[in-house]
């Protein structure tokens, strides 16, 4: 049964992930705008989550992820793929990996030159300073008064220095601030912890929000679609268990349900391929092809190496060593308990005439699968490494009209040649950095791929049957030029073609940036609220970035 009209808000948000945590804060700052969050998970109290060690365990709990997994994938012969999202307050950002990593200032330019208009390196800057507080401090780059609290990891596994010192060595630069004006070479990486504990858009954001008494969340509550007067989006319908509530909105709808969910739930309120809702026996309140198209994502192989010292994090592995590692972090918020262990980064150029890097390293001193599922069976370290701009396509589409039904999922990985050919260069390009002096001390066997992994087919073959996605699905609602037939956004982040709707998560992104997506999702709905209070915009930055010299004719 449906109750009522309901309560009345100026905004209504959908999920209280990434970007609609940081949209609770902004909408609901002067106190007087009535917002109302409506999130499907429950509360974040949980020491799974807010432990940075213990990344692997959310991810892995059907209470805290939605465990969406894909289509039988072509590209990966027939593979199921994992699609992990939050289903907590703070959504993805109370699940992931920790890393902040904004993505290369290249990235927005080229946002810029597909349709989405004000969102160059330049305009977006100025975003993501205003976002984050970095323990090292601000400077033309980096933010020191924000509600995201960022860190370095300590780096005191000599296998971190090792890793830098490798990269230099095979003729890589190193970088002082990958986040800064210079991305491309290797060095620290950045992690969203504050004094021990997983700095959150829920920690950072919709916490210190919900002390306001014109902010109110709901969780547990299940958006079913949301409610048009002709083609103004009015409101949204909600339930919890057998309950239905209307609830009205008097400024805008804006959806932050993230990349699966939000095409979901455009498509359930008549948004969508015409011929896609009509099957489904949908009312189409306006034909936009776009919705759920686009799908990217970042895929990543696990290149192993044993270590001959005892030094890597495998002697932390067992029950008594972990307990003593939880133990350490409850009392003191310190120790191995306190980082992700993800605290040293590469980004790289595939092959000479490439501007911008588009190869990603995360380095971790410890060979294991990331969701804790293949467990460590002796002394290795890894790195992560995958193509950061697929060309491959998929998309997200209706199983059913049923809002609790989960929707179906192609990502269509590897199906474009050229993604093949760029993982062919991540791993010569690996077992190359490997294999410099740096390592000699630690260097044991090549667990995966395997030394006899040398030519194209062996290659394709590993790839095919070990890659993993690094869960970072965006671009399902992408911005672009109102004039665009498959755009779903104007720049302003307007659904276009009704009116009173927004969409603001990674779904809205053009293309997928060149690193993890936190931080950029963080940035975009940090500019959002000023788009949504119609407030001006910050000063363009004019913080200039690194481009190497020579990439028109060499790769490094």
């Amino acid at each position: 049964m449906l109750n009522g009209a309901g309560e009345a808000f100026d905004y209504v948000i959908v999920g209280a992930g990434s970007a609609g945590c940081v949209l609770a804060d902004r909408l609901s700052a002067d106190g007087k705008n009535r917002v109302l969050v409506l999130e499907f998970g429950g509360s974040d109290r949980s020491v799974f989550i807010q432990m940075p060690s213990a990344l692997s365990i959310p991810m892995n709990m059907k209470k805290y992820n939605w465990m969406y997994e894909s289509e039988p994938e072509p590209g990966l012969d027939g593979r199921r793929m994992h699609c992990p999202r939050g289903k907590v307050l703070g959504g993805s950002s109370s699940i992931n990996g920790l890393v902040y990593m904004r993505g290369a200032p290249a990235d927005f330019d080229r946002w810029q030159e597909e349709g989405a208009q004000g969102w160059s390196y330049a305009d977006v800057l100025p975003y993501f300073r205003r976002a984050e507080t970095r323990r090292d401090g601000g400077d033309a780059y980096r933010g020191a008064d924000g509600p995201l609290a960022t860190r370095y990891g300590t780096l005191a596994n000599p296998l971190y220095k090792a890793f830098i010192e490798a990269a230099r060595q095979a003729g890589y630069p190193a970088s002082e601030d990958v986040n800064g004006y210079q991305q491309e070479g290797f060095g620290r990486m950045d992690m969203t912890v504050r004094d021990g504990v997983r700095w959150s858009a829920a920690n950072a954001y919709l916490k210190p929000a919900m002390k306001r008494a014109n902010l109110k969340v709901e969780t547990h509550a299940r958006v079913e679609r949301v409610l048009f007067e002709g083609r103004r989006a009015v409101g949204v319908v909600w339930s919890r268990g057998s309950e239905r509530h209307e609830v009205r909105a008097a400024r805008e709808v804006i959806l932050s349900g993230g990349p699966i969910n939000s095409p979901q739930l455009l498509k359930l309120s008549g948004i969508g391929n015409a011929d896609e809702l009509q099957a489904l026996g949908i009312d189409v309140v306006a034909h936009r092809p776009g919705v759920g198209e686009n799908l990217q994502d970042h895929l990543e192989f696990y290149f192993q190496v044993a270590c001959t010292q005892p030094i890597t994090l495998y002697s932390q592995m067992g029950l008594f060593a972990r307990g003593l590692i939880g133990a350490r972090w409850l009392l003191t918020g310190e120790g191995l308990g306190a980082t992700n262990h993800f605290e040293a980064c590469g980004f790289i150029r595939s092959r000479a005439g490439i501007a911008s890097p588009d190869i990603q390293y995360h380095f971790l001193p410890l060979a294991v699968t990331y969701d804790g599922q293949g467990l460590a069976s002796e002394h290795g370290f890894q790195a992560h490494v995958g193509p950061m701009r697929s060309k491959s396509r998929g998309w997200v589409r209706l199983n059913s009209p049923d809002p609790a039904a989960p929707p179906r999922i192609q990502f269509n990985y590897l199906t474009h040649p050229d993604d093949m050919v760029e993982f062919r260069a991540c791993v010569r390009l690996t077992r190359e950095i490997f294999a410099q002096k740096a390592f000699d001390p630690y260097r044991g066997r090549e667990i995966q791929p395997g030394a006899e992994v040398t030519d194209d087919a062996a290659i394709d073959a590993f790839v095919r049957a070990k890659v993993e996605s690094a869960y970072h699905p965006s671009c399902t609602c992408r911005m672009g030029a109102a004039s665009d037939p498959m755009a779903v956004l104007d720049p302003q982040m307007r659904v276009i073609g009704v009116e009173g709707l927004r969409v603001v998560d990674s779904s809205a992104m053009p293309s997928i940036t060149n690193a993890n997506l936190n931080a950029p999702t963080i940035m975009m709905a940090e500019k959002a609220a000023d788009h949504i209070l119609g407030k001006p915009l910050l000063a363009p930055s004019n913080a200039p970035y690194y481009v190497a010299p020579n990439w028109q004719v060499a790769q490094r």
